[in-house]
């Protein structure tokens, strides 16, 4: 039986942070997350697999939190 998964979306930041953690590990320290440009955010979000949600939903709020949260994410796991 699989694991159903509710789909995400732009609000689920912290859900959001983890899924970008699981993608990309380490690969992003904390310096690193706060300089990714917001377009490419957008697209990684996108991206993910159970992310439901449209480019003109992001707004600039969502994607600092997103950020925020992801670097949390990244602290926890050092």
């Amino acid at each position: 039986m699989t694991h159903f998964e509710p789909p995400m979306h732009w609000a689920d930041h912290e859900d959001i942070a983890m899924a970008l953690y699981e993608k990309f590990g380490d690969d992003f320290t904390e310096a690193k997350i706060y300089r990714i440009r917001f377009t490419d955010l957008i697209e990684w979000v996108l991206g993910l697999d159970n992310f439901d949600g449209t480019r003109e939903q992001a707004t600039e709020g969502h994607l600092e939190q997103i950020q925020a949260k992801w670097v949390y994410e990244w602290r926890d796991n050092q």
